[in-house]
């Protein structure tokens, strides 16, 4: 019996993944993603979690956010008796970074879901599992490589393609793809708040149609203000971190996209679903993280959009011996109990990082 196990080790493991190609958005550039493996362990059995610091958008970077893990988690947890909910372990702790609140209850689930022989989206309340469908994402780049690009991603099933915009040639990017998959193909494009709103009427009219855009301005009272003036349906994503976030914006916006290390964890995530139709996405998340969001998915229900949890795909490394697996457009998750995922120690040690 899992309840009364207690937790005995707590371990944080900075590392890095290799992008196949410089991933480049309107708030910069990056070489590699780095992020925090947590490993808690607890009566023979270990649960996974993953920091994934928002370093393009000015949040904790990835050395306080292990910093805090450290300091401040580790005293917290080890000794803890597991009991309830997991996230009964994290009440009370809201002024801490959500990304490390999202490790920590990631490895939680995780952990209980290993003690008890049950999937974590069994624990998040979903009845049954199903296929992810996922978006292909398009970092930016030259109109004819990203078309490129878009090709190969539509070869292995996806029908939905994100592309970077706020930058440079991103109308002639969003051309050059429907130029190359076809009017039938769903294009949507992030601004990441960069747009002015006179500029984000102009930019969309000339890349339309679209399926969406995600934040094309900065703020929930500018996207009311250039709702007034597109008919492109319009997702909020940074300027929904909360639920009463999600209340506001369900006035204004059509949908959400979610990132568990955005909002705090899986059930920030379900509550904010309950209030505005959501689609999950990845924050360039680990082979931990974007399994952690693939059992999210199944509680939350499908909401019509496909989710952006194939971000595996741009990497060129992986951690993990076994994780989720991404076939004909879709993210399938791995069988067992917790989340599934079995890291590769080789691979994690090779990626591992010195943080200074």
């Amino acid at each position: 019996m899992w309840v009364g196990a207690r937790i005995e080790a707590f371990e944080v493991v900075p590392f890095a993944l290799r992008f196949h190609e410089p991933y480049v958005t309107a708030r910069g550039r990056l070489e590699q993603r780095e992020l925090a493996l947590l490993r808690l362990r607890a009566d023979g059995a270990e649960g996974l979690g993953e920091a994934a610091p928002l370093s393009l958008r000015g949040g904790t970077p990835l050395a306080l956010v292990v910093e805090e893990l450290d300091a401040l988690w580790r005293p917290q947890l080890v000794g803890e008796r597991l009991s309830g909910d997991p996230e009964d372990h994290v009440r009370g702790v809201a002024e801490f970074s959500p990304q490390a609140r999202d490790a920590v209850k990631m490895a939680l689930f995780d952990l209980v879901g290993k003690l008890s022989g049950v999937p974590v989206w069994r624990l998040l309340g979903a009845s049954s599992v199903a296929p992810v469908r996922c978006n292909a994402t398009l970092p930016a780049a030259d109109p004819s490589a990203v078309a490129e690009l878009a090709q190969a991603w539509a070869a292995r099933g996806f029908d939905t393609f994100k592309l970077k915009a706020g930058i440079d040639g991103d109308v002639a990017q969003v051309r050059a793809v429907r130029d190359a998959i076809g009017p039938g193909a769903l294009i949507r494009v992030d601004a990441n708040g960069s747009w002015p709103i006179d500029v984000a009427v102009e930019r969309l009219q000339e890349m339309a149609p679209l399926e969406l855009a995600e934040q094309p301005v900065a703020t929930l009272p500018e996207m009311g203000a250039l709702r007034a003036r597109t008919d492109v349906r319009l997702a909020a994503d940074e300027s929904v971190v909360t639920v009463e976030d999600a209340q506001e914006a369900a006035a204004v916006c059509d949908a959400a996209t979610v990132k568990l290390a955005k909002v705090g964890g899986p059930r920030a995530a379900m509550r904010i679903a309950e209030r505005i139709p959501v689609y999950l996405s990845s924050a360039l998340d680990g082979p931990v993280g974007i399994a952690a969001a693939g059992h999210v998915a199944q509680a939350i229900g499908d909401h019509g959009y496909a989710h952006g949890l194939a971000t595996s795909l741009l990497f060129a490394d992986t951690v993990a011996a076994r994780e989720c697996r991404i076939e004909a457009g879709h993210l399938h998750l791995p069988d067992g109990p917790g989340l599934g995922v079995e890291i590769d120690e080789d691979a994690l040690a090779d990626r591992r990082i010195a943080l200074h």
